[in-house]
């Protein structure tokens, strides 16, 4: 659509080029003057004016950008050059009794227009202000506080403070495109003010952060702000005296069956891409927030680090982990910060107060330790979560570092519960043993927390990384820190969006999982209720003391290659006996004419499997054996279809008509229909006793297949186990490729003869008045054929479900105890039955943060009221206090619209979540009292 009107736009923007109207620019727009000269590329519209019209009416737009027409085109010119002076210290238009001009007239403004020079008059009065007042106060901010020559506007430091938050563009490339701006063709000096623009972003940073804090409303002034006083905290996170009921913040035993509702998830990371040069040092580049936000106090931190310079780094136990191994091993060549550690929020991914800092050697304990115990100064909650990628090994002697540690930093652990876990993307990487003692899925009160939170947060911040890298020790931290302060300010404000999207994810999950572990638990108790029993006191006992047997985990495995190989070895003789000895009596019964007819159709269906796997370049000898076949059972068919004709009469005019219908060509054994009771319509005359037998027969054959397929399934797991672990070379994996291959032969065979089984049941049931059955026996889809441990596309082992053909529902007496049947089905139950209660602990999760990000709402409100409280503010002048009660008033309003908009957009999701439960806690209840 815009291609068709392409040729408008380029000729409107090149007559613009021009003076556009020539009649209309014989005189000035304004005073009508003849020959203006002067348009501005600022203002709305393209009038040319005068040079008096054009200055009177820039009096209050300096900023601007103006051209001059010189008879061919416009050119550049300044405010300055046309007269402009700027005079500070009254309101606009008012003439200074005492002007003081700026020295050398030589002034420099940045702003988003460009990088301009403009005459500058300070008042100099006796009732004037300072010069630093006199700038700020018309919101240009100066670049020192001693006789300022530069200034740059808070529209663009506001504009670069978002813009360097969203795109990641350095002050560096900023500057630049504001210098072209000014010119772009290299022809004009634009004065350089690069370092000035620096310091000017890093003060803004800083002084954004303490107002946005309160530190200018309390009375103790910004030198009374204490560690960690300005960060953002998680509304979502219990913190008790803010979001916390009283009776909870000390979590009492009257609620200890609810103490995991209020436990605090943290969850620990490295970034090795934020690396810091060697350059410049602490003396030269102090920080100004001083621990006042995410990183830790810089001397504390590097004081005890020196303390345990000698100490040596414990090597992992589990599988090879580089983080651990090579820490004292890595590079620091021309570095002083090799890697940045962080604390977390793990549930809603949120910088904690004094829970940041460089790492100088690698992801050595001693720094994640100091890094750990330094962010928990900040709580008193008795109930922590802790996940960490090498949990495993770090947790191990954690408590015992502490006592190395100052006071204020150790930790009551006799009554506080803390328990280690691993994320779950990292967790495969693991030991099996790891995986299942350190797994989120598998352990009470977590709900469905991954511990991935900083991975998703170093995506936002990895960019900074190139221009971080350069800067001093000071700048990088202050600057990091106001990248992590608005990370979670951006997360706080999209907490209504976050929490409802989780809950409507998280509802149907749960009753999905519900039900299929209900499926599950019923299948298995009519049979094995002992057995359930025992494992649900196992899994119980387990889920109290983890020193006790983990229920998750396999004991031995006693398939090996060998055992399978033999296995498959007896089957095949057992068919070759059952199948090359087909007896067919001459007083042959009804049940063995139905039996026979079965097993006939399932020569029919390996005849074409092996007829289809032939191939083109098939040698005699095996086309020899396929015809020999294929006399054979053409020969079966037609004896057991004499008999057959003897208990169906009305077969043989089926036949003639089929076969008038066919011609006279020949059909091969397995393309000839067999006519059972279940192939015949219903209208057609068919005995109702050998509609029975084959009911009974199919019913059993479905059983059969389904035993067949969970077996081979079970075997095909075991002998993939085998593989990955203990083959090496291409002989022996060739050979379990092969051995793969035949088990794979005999899944397809079972699955191929249920769905014959299943089509031909499903037909024969309102026949003989069959109900019920449907719930051992049900439609097979592919995805169905998966063993235990199989998960679907987009699954993972928290969202997965078992396929409907382990629920054991019709298996026989011996299925469950053979093979490992039992464990593995012990370990299925155990994961059913924990991902059930994952999601429901998640939905009871997410109700509690919505519930307490309401509450701190409310209180961070009230906290802003009272700092705008009028007898709070008698120290301050009248304009000041104004300006405060102004500030905290937006504040506490913001607050309390944010909650209200959260509110409202929750209030339908959670009204329909609690009726369902109290729906069904009505329903439990009515059932209980029946039973």
């Amino acid at each position: 659509m815009w291609l068709k009107h392409r040729e408008l736009f380029l000729q409107e923007m090149i007559r613009l080029e021009g003076r556009c109207n020539r009649l209309a620019a014989q005189s000035c727009s304004e005073c009508n003057c003849p020959s203006p000269e002067y348009r501005c590329r600022d203002c709305l519209g393209s009038e040319i004016y005068c040079s008096p019209c054009i200055l009177l009416a820039h009096v209050r737009h300096p900023l601007h950008q103006l051209e001059k027409w010189n008879g061919q085109y416009f050119e550049r010119i300044s405010l300055k050059t046309l007269g402009l002076h700027i005079q500070l210290g009254h309101t606009t238009g008012q003439i200074c009794l005492n002007p003081r001009r700026v020295f050398n007239d030589d002034f420099v403004v940045v702003d988003t227009h460009g990088i301009h020079e403009v005459s500058l008059d300070f008042c100099n009065c006796a009732t004037a202000q300072s010069h630093i007042q006199q700038l700020l106060q018309i919101l240009w901010f100066p670049s020192t506080t001693s006789d300022p020559k530069t200034a740059a506007t808070f529209r663009i430091l506001e504009h670069y403070h978002l813009l360097s938050f969203e795109s990641k563009v350095s002050a560096f490339e900023f500057y630049n495109a504001l210098s072209r701006m000014s010119d772009n063709t290299g022809l004009l000096p634009i004065k350089d003010r690069y370092d000035s623009f620096t310091r000017m972003i890093r003060e803004w940073r800083h002084l954004k952060m303490l107002k946005r804090s309160g530190r200018g409303h309390d009375p103790s002034g910004v030198d009374g702000t204490v560690e960690g006083e300005c960060t953002v905290l998680c509304p979502a996170c219990p913190h008790p005296g803010k979001n916390l009921p009283a009776v909870r913040r000390g979590i009492s035993t009257d609620i200890s069956t609810v103490r995991w509702l209020y436990g605090l998830f943290l969850t620990i990371d490295a970034n090795f891409r934020l690396k810091r040069k060697a350059v410049s040092s602490d003396s030269v580049d102090p920080s100004l927030s001083c621990c006042w936000r995410y990183f830790v106090e810089d001397k504390a931190y590097k004081d005890f680090l020196h303390s345990g310079v000698d100490s040596v780094q414990e090597k992992s136990t589990c599988s090879s982990h580089n983080a651990v191994n090579m820490a004292d091993m890595k590079s620091n060549h021309g570095l002083t910060t090799t890697d940045l550690g962080t604390v977390d929020c793990a549930r809603h991914n949120m910088k904690l107060p004094n829970a940041v800092g460089d790492l100088q050697k690698g992801e050595r304990y001693i720094n994640m330790d100091y890094l750990f115990f330094s962010a928990l100064r900040h709580t008193v909650l008795d109930t922590l979560n802790v996940s960490y990628d090498i949990a495993c090994q770090w947790h191990k002697k954690l408590l015992h570092h502490m006592s190395a540690f100052p006071i204020s930093m150790h930790l009551s652990h006799a009554v506080k519960t803390i328990s280690f876990f691993m994320q779950k993307f990292h967790l495969p990487a693991h030991i099996e043993q790891c995986q299942t003692s350190f797994s989120f899925n598998f352990k009470n009160g977590v709900g469905r927390t991954d511990g991935e939170a900083p991975e998703r947060g170093w995506a936002n911040i990895n960019p900074v990384a190139s221009s971080t890298k350069e800067m001093g020790p000071g700048a990088r931290r202050d600057t990091l820190d106001d990248y992590f302060g608005d990370s979670n300010w951006k997360k706080v404000v999209g907490l209504g969006h976050a929490m409802l999207h989780k809950i409507k994810n998280a509802f149907p999950e749960r009753e999905n999982h519900r039900e299929a572990f209900k499926d599950l638990d019923d299948g298995l108790r009519g049979e094995y209720g002992p057995t359930l029993k025992q494992w649900r006191e196992q899994v119980e006992a387990w889920e109290y003391d983890p020193t006790q047997p983990n229920p998750f985990e396999r004991k031995a495995e006693t398939v090996t290659m060998a055992s399978v190989r033999l296995e498959l070895a007896r089957e095949d003789e057992i068919n070759l006996q059952t199948g090359t000895c087909l007896a067919l009596h001459e007083d042959c019964t009804p049940s063995i004419l139905i039996s026979t007819g079965l097993e006939l159709e399932e020569q029919q269906r390996q005849m074409k499997a092996n007829r289809a796997g032939l191939g083109v370049h098939a040698t005699d000898d095996q086309e020899g054996k396929m015809v020999q076949q294929s006399n054979t059972l053409r020969w079966r068919i037609d004896t057991w279809m004499k008999m057959q004709e003897l208990y169906m009469l009305s077969l043989a005019a089926l036949r003639v008509s089929e076969s008038s219908v066919s011609g006279s060509v020949t059909a091969a054994p397995e393309a000839i229909k067999l006519w059972l009771p279940s192939q015949i319509s219903r209208n057609a005359p068919c005995n109702s006793r050998l509609q029975a037998i084959r009911w009974k027969l199919r019913y059993a054959q479905g059983h059969d297949a389904l035993r067949s397929l969970r077996s081979n399934l079970r075997a095909q797991t075991a002998i993939l186990k085998y593989k990955d672990r203990n083959l090496r070379g291409q002989g022996a994996n060739t050979r379990a490729r092969n051995t793969l291959k035949a088990v794979e032969a005999r899944i397809e065979a079972a699955a191929s003869t249920y769905e014959y089984a299943h089509k031909a049941l499903v037909v024969l049931s309102p026949r003989v008045n069959q109900t019920g059955w449907h719930s051992s026996l049900q439609p097979l889809d592919r995805a169905d054929v998966r063993s235990m441990t199989d998960l679907l596309w987009g699954e993972t082992e928290g969202t997965r479900k078992l396929s409907w053909i382990w629920n054991m529902r019709g298996v026989a007496a011996n299925e469950i105890d053979k093979d490992n049947a039992s464990e593995d089905m012990r370990i299925e139950w155990c994961k059913a039955r924990a991902q059930a209660m994952r999601w429901a602990e998640e939905v009871e999760l997410l109700k509690e943060e919505m519930r307490r990000i309401l509450q701190f709402l409310e209180w961070d409100a009230q906290r802003w009221d009272e700092r705008g409280l009028e007898n709070t503010l008698e120290d301050a002048g009248e304009d000041e206090r104004e300006g405060r009660m102004a500030y905290a008033n937006r504040q506490a309003s913001l607050r309390r619209m944010l909650a209200e908009s959260f509110k409202t957009s929750w209030t339908d999701t959670l009204a329909l979540v609690d009726t369902f439960d109290h729906n069904s806690l009505v329903a439990q209840q009515d059932m209980d009292m029946d039973t």
